[in-house]
């Protein structure tokens, strides 16, 4: 069945708006070619958008001939404002930016004592931190805000559930957002959004000048391996970040694993992989090898770069063999501190462990990746509410 004449025009508004996001200022011929449209209805569309305060011309081509071809159309950046916040146990960063991404003002603070600060108290700084950054970067309303923290995601309500391990100051901050803020407001998991944040800008992109997923090396399929204080994973299949049915899906420390004490419980990963693959056992491990932990991952050092590679192999294979995502990021602290070192010898170690061909990436955004995905989620939030 046909689309009605206003299904085609929002589709093609939409498109348009799109490609104004990702390759703009376009012009109008420029448009044309990119849509395929007719020159009218790229013309009507370009009216419209005008018209609704999302387009404006910001300036012209180098063109001798002029005419509207010849001008330039582009997104109303400041016609939204958005913010992205990364919630730690012990800190909160901001950042706030326009539609287009573009980053206005951003600040860092920490909170208390982390999981033992007083709740009430450290939301309200965290809020506080929230509103001074909005208005440094001139921005009197939020339209989006989203917000990546530990912790499972109940899938039904979009809540943080309630975890023992998880500071209760974190619940409330999500609570106060939603109730003091005139802004659509968005929580996820901070893993998660790593990997939203990799698909679309960093490591699954690909590399020698790849512009997206399918292109030059471009991964649509993967797993993320959050490596820091904790660990976690994050799985995007076919360009979807999927959860599980309860939320926990990436919940890799509870993983049985060989060289542990033990097995994991309901209650505890003590036992699982976080034991080999947390911050605190990659610490140990430098020190079995005389190494100083804060330099140990930079050092180069080919036996402990060996023995940890042989560590987090265990892990990646076991989500190989589960789910063959033909490659793995490794992301968070130590991902980002052992770089592509640390992941050529886990991808040669994870070889002899699995028949099933697997590479291994280091990430490209390093500690920024969950609040880079943060904004994402919250730009698409804020295009899905204006784009027609």
């Amino acid at each position: 069945m046909a689309a009605s004449p206003s299904t085609a025009r929002a589709l093609n508004d939409r498109l348009a708006l799109r490609l104004l996001q990702d390759a703009g200022p376009l012009t109008a011929t420029q448009l044309k070619t990119l849509t395929g449209l007719s020159r009218p209805t790229v013309a009507d569309l370009v009216e419209r958008l005008q018209s609704g305060g999302l387009v404006h011309i910001v300036g012209e081509t180098g063109a001798q001939r002029r005419g509207p071809n010849a001008r330039l159309y582009g997104i109303v950046a400041d016609r939204a404002h958005l913010a992205a916040l990364d919630v730690r146990t012990r800190s909160v960063s901001v950042v706030v930016s326009d539609l287009l991404g573009t980053t206005l003002a951003e600040a860092t603070l920490p909170i208390g004592d982390g999981a033992g600060a007083a709740p009430g108290p450290a939301a309200e700084q965290a809020v506080a931190l929230l509103e001074r950054t909005a208005r440094a970067a001139g921005a009197a309303r939020l339209h989006s805000v989203a917000v990546g923290a530990p912790g499972l995601i109940d899938p039904a309500t979009r809540q943080l559930r309630d975890t023992a391990k998880l500071p209760e100051w974190h619940r409330l901050l999500i609570a106060t957002l939603q109730q003091r803020l005139p802004a659509t407001v968005l929580v996820e998991n901070e893993v998660n959004l790593a990997a939203v944040a990799e698909l679309r800008e960093g490591a699954a992109r690909g590399e020698n000048g790849g512009e997206g997923v399918g292109q030059a090396g471009g991964r649509d399929t993967f797993v993320l391996l959050w490596l820091g204080q904790g660990i976690g994973a994050a799985v995007v299949l076919d360009g979807r970040l999927r959860r599980g049915a309860s939320g926990g899906a990436g919940e890799i420390g509870f993983l049985p694993v060989p060289g542990t004490s033990g097995l994991p419980s309901a209650h505890g990963c003590d036992g699982g992989f976080d034991e080999l693959a947390c911050a605190a056992s990659i610490d140990a491990l430098a020190r079995t090898h005389g190494l100083d932990p804060a330099t140990a991952l930079e050092s180069a050092h080919p036996a402990f770069l060996d023995a940890l590679a042989g560590r987090l192999a265990l892990g990646a294979a076991s989500v190989a063999a589960v789910l063959d995502p033909g490659c793995v990021i490794l992301a968070g602290e130590t991902g980002h501190r052992g770089g592509p070192a640390l992941a050529a010898r886990v991808e040669a170690r994870l070889a002899t462990l699995s028949p099933l061909r697997t590479e291994v990436r280091a990430t490209t955004l390093g500690d920024t990746a969950i609040l880079r995905g943060a904004l994402l989620t919250a730009r698409d939030a804020a295009q899905d509410a204006l784009f027609p």
